[in-house]
């Protein structure tokens, strides 16, 4: 787990090895979406680049919507 800090600006740095290993380009978009009281940030990506992208995914801490409450 990665630990960032919020600038005065309200903005983070990905880390290193979050970028790498998900492919990030600087000046790609990404989609950032509020959660509950989470925070998700996804890579926009071309469907050409999404092959395999979910490869070896773990879904244990996956829930069902109606599961959440």
């Amino acid at each position: 787990m990665a630990q960032v800090k919020v600038s005065s600006k309200y903005q983070v740095v990905i880390p290193r090895e979050i970028r790498e290993s998900l492919k990030i380009r600087k000046g790609q978009n990404m989609v950032m979406l509020a959660i509950g009281n989470r925070i998700e940030m996804v890579p926009d990506r071309d469907i050409s680049e999404l092959k395999g992208f979910l490869k070896g995914m773990s879904t244990d801490n996956i829930q069902e919507e109606e599961d959440r409450f």
